[in-house]
């Protein structure tokens, strides 16, 4: 998968067309990512012990991987994801900016 967890990506199509927001979790077997405010679905959640009240929770839902691409950290804008070997390690580089995308 081009992302990771903890990446700023961008969606570039569905409904959520041009959010932003910081990948929380990768599902790599279903190539899904729970992206930060994006895709809020309501959910009708019975009273348990951690949600005594119950009732409608709004919550984040997995979108397919296609649909995001990670920002460029030089320029703000999404860009397509590059390889490099860098110190005998393999990186991600943004391919608008040549700008390691790896911490």
């Amino acid at each position: 998968m081009h992302v990771k967890k903890g990446d700023k990506v961008m969606v570039i199509s569905g409904k959520d067309k041009g959010k932003t927001g910081i990948i929380l979790a990768a599902f790599p077997k279903k190539s899904r990512v729970l992206v930060e405010g994006v895709n809020i679905i309501k959910k009708h959640s019975k009273p348990s012990q951690a949600n005594p009240q119950g009732g409608i929770i709004s919550q984040e839902a997995p979108i397919h991987v296609s649909n995001v691409m990670p920002i460029d950290p030089k320029t703000g804008e999404p860009t397509r994801v590059g390889y490099k070997v860098v110190d005998g390690k393999k990186v991600r580089i943004a391919k608008k900016s040549g700008e390691v995308l790896d911490k």
